[in-house]
């Protein structure tokens, strides 16, 4: 189990194929002190996992190229990734899909930054109870 520092930056990934969703969303992560790195599509994201990256959450997109966000979500956790939070987002509902997947939150786009606040805090204070 690695151990975090009180207020170490949440690692967060963003999968997601849209230049100006990932500044917005980029934009809002960096309020909150997130470390981000970027998946241009679900088979990027996967790559990183299979590399042995960690994150604390993902925020997945549901229509990319090359693998879709649900697609991806399953093969993360089909490597055995229980503990990062996975956050499903689409224009459309599809909610239900994400969760069949193994997302553990939803949020329809355009996303709001009081939202977005509320999921990271609740990872730092996951991560904080880790430590403990």
């Amino acid at each position: 189990m690695t151990s975090y520092v009180e207020g170490s930056p949440v690692k967060a990934l963003i999968v997601e194929d849209s230049a100006v969703e990932i500044m917005v969303l980029s934009a809002m992560l960096r309020r909150f002190h997130c470390e981000i790195t970027i998946a241009k599509n679900g088979k990027e994201a996967v790559q990183m996992f299979l590399e042995g990256k960690k994150f604390d959450i993902i925020f997945c997109d549901k229509d990319m190229p090359v693998m879709s966000g649900p697609e991806a979500i399953e093969k993360i956790r089909t490597l055995g990734e229980i503990h990062v939070k996975i956050v499903g987002v689409s224009i459309d509902n599809a909610q239900e899909e994400f969760m069949r997947v193994g997302a553990d939150e939803f949020l329809p786009k355009p996303m709001e930054l009081d939202v977005v606040g509320a999921i990271i805090q609740e990872v730092i204070k996951k991560k904080n109870n880790d430590t403990v």
